[in-house]
């Protein structure tokens, strides 16, 4: 019909050259539908062709898929039995879990306990260590008193040594003592000596052989009786087996109780002294003798302090003016001696 209508505007022109365009331009319309068919007859095939492939390839991206659903599937399975399996892992972990928490609670009271025991250990620990140190301290206390007793033993040891040669000296001077009185006795018994000798070895002489009432000067006659008495007296006290053992030769002067105590101990001290200065220049000794007899002889006065009584209590005037002659032996220092050992043993035995 557009031909039609075409041709029908081309005869109504009513020219030649106006049909001859016509036909050109519709012939170039022809060609340009048929250029435009074709192009689209084209564009259809390369859409169907386009179309094939994108239904190909979804084809294969549906078996693909269908492949991916079933190996999904497949894997889904897997995940399910993994997750069931999974699951009971889980079972077990939460048991273990549990378990776990509460050997951890356990663990926590253990560490609990383990801590009150260390700080009981500890302060063992700590009292052992103040144990040992007051078992050492003792120790060494124990030491010294082990070392101080040991001294102790060591010096009583000497003191009892000292002690028995001391008991033997005294022993062995207790018989010199009764030599000396024996030989004294003796001695004055072959002189013709009217002197008695005690049992202590004391020689009394009447003072009113030697003094006038109240005097301190030596008589005639006492001066005859002393140089008769006493180079028999000091012949055997001087003796070498004896003057080892002779302390002291000691001369009393005693009197009554008439007068003052002062006047009798004054009278009585010179007295003796007057006897004493007579001794030393007493002539027959040697030097030796009388150098000896200076380093042994004293006197002393004794006033009224030891008189002498009659038989019925009353005083014996005559018998209490006298003058002693004492002869001391070292025993009584060798007796001081030993109380002094007793007394340091008793002191080092308390003090130990």
């Amino acid at each position: 019909m557009a031909r039609q209508r075409v041709h029908n505007r081309r005869a109504g022109s009513g020219t030649a050259n106006a049909g001859a365009s016509w036909l050109s331009y519709s012939d170039m319309m022809a060609a340009l539908v048929l250029v435009f068919v074709l192009f689209l007859a084209y564009n259809l095939f390369q859409y169907n062709t386009i179309l094939q492939q994108k239904t190909d390839e979804l084809e294969e991206q549906k078996n693909s898929l269908a492949l991916l659903q079933v190996q999904l599937e497949n894997q889904q399975s897997e995940l399910d039995e993994k997750n069931a399996i999974l699951i009971v892992q889980q079972n077990e972990l939460k048991e273990k879990t549990d378990a776990l928490t509460a050997a951890q609670a356990e663990l926590d009271r253990n560490i609990i306990i383990l801590i009150g025991q260390q700080q009981e250990l500890d302060s063992a620990k700590s009292e052992l260590e103040k144990k040992e140190t007051e078992l050492s301290n003792l120790q060494l206390q124990l030491d010294s008193q082990a070392l101080a007793l040991k001294a102790a033993n060591d010096l009583l040891t000497q003191q009892k040594l000292a002690f028995e040669q001391q008991a033997d000296r005294i022993s062995s001077m207790v018989g010199v003592r009764s030599e000396i009185i024996a030989a004294l006795s003796a001695a004055l018994s072959q002189n013709n000596i009217r002197a008695t000798v005690d049992s202590s070895g004391d020689i009394v002489l009447e003072s009113t052989v030697f003094f006038e009432s109240g005097k301190s000067v030596i008589k005639a006659e006492g001066k005859a009786l002393l140089a008769q008495f006493l180079p028999v007296y000091l012949n055997v006290l001087l003796q070498p087996e004896y003057t080892e053992y002779l302390d002291m030769i000691i001369i009393e002067g005693h009197t009554d109780s008439t007068g003052s105590f002062e006047n009798n101990m004054r009278l009585s001290s010179d007295r003796a002294l007057s006897v004493l200065e007579y001794c030393l220049t007493l002539p027959g000794l040697t030097d030796a003798q009388r150098v000896l007899l200076q380093s042994k002889l004293s006197s002393q006065g004794r006033a009224s302090s030891e008189l002498i009584y009659n038989s019925d209590g009353t005083e014996n005037r005559d018998a209490s003016r006298r003058v002693e002659f004492k002869f001391r032996l070292k025993d009584s220092e060798m007796v001081e001696e030993m109380r002094q050992i007793l007394e340091m043993t008793t002191t080092n035995g308390s003090g130990s």
